[in-house]
């Protein structure tokens, strides 16, 4: 019994020497700040948030920096579910041409969502901005299942590209 304990004390012993000795000869010294630091974050989000919101709400200031052509590109991902062709058909999503200025849900031979169909506002600049940046939280209830367009200018771009495409575009007044 006497060489079962001191055989298990004198391990412990071996495990805590040879710990000791490691921390001696692999001495690492403790960095003075974190390598990893977050500083003001929030203040990064407000005024993430400042910038969204103004940008949003004023998508008419956006026009002078970019262009219908910068909106062709990006209208790209809109063309998978959308025709923007004069006299084009539906597909997944109602044909865009005559957009702009038009009653939301109106398109006649397109099956809308309820919600769509019952929205009832004119697409205007700004309602559509507001619809592009997340369609989900725009119209409740909406089938687009588009994630939305972040960027202002990105959205600003596509409106333009819109009311190209159409009869009668509206003023960039």
């Amino acid at each position: 019994m006497n060489k079962i304990i001191v055989s298990i004390v004198l391990a412990v012993i071996l495990v805590l020497g040879i710990n000791k000795i490691t921390d001696v000869i692999y001495y690492v010294e403790k960095a003075e700040k974190s390598a990893y630091q977050v500083v003001n974050v929030t203040t990064a989000a407000s005024t993430a948030t400042t910038e969204t919101s103004s940008e949003s709400g004023n998508i008419i200031a956006l026009f002078a920096s970019t262009s219908a052509t910068d909106g062709a590109k990006i209208f790209k991902k809109c063309a998978a579910c959308h025709s923007i062709a004069q006299g084009g058909g539906n597909k997944i999503g109602p044909a865009l041409w005559n957009a702009l200025g038009r009653q939301a849900g109106s398109v006649s031979d397109y099956k809308y969502s309820k919600a769509m169909a019952t929205y009832g506002k004119v697409w205007s600049f700004e309602e559509m901005s507001g619809f592009l940046t997340k369609p989900k939280d725009w119209i409740k209830g909406t089938k687009m299942s588009f994630t939305g367009l972040k960027n202002a200018k990105d959205r600003a771009a596509v409106i333009l590209y819109m009311n190209e495409h159409t009869n009668s575009p509206l003023p960039l007044n």
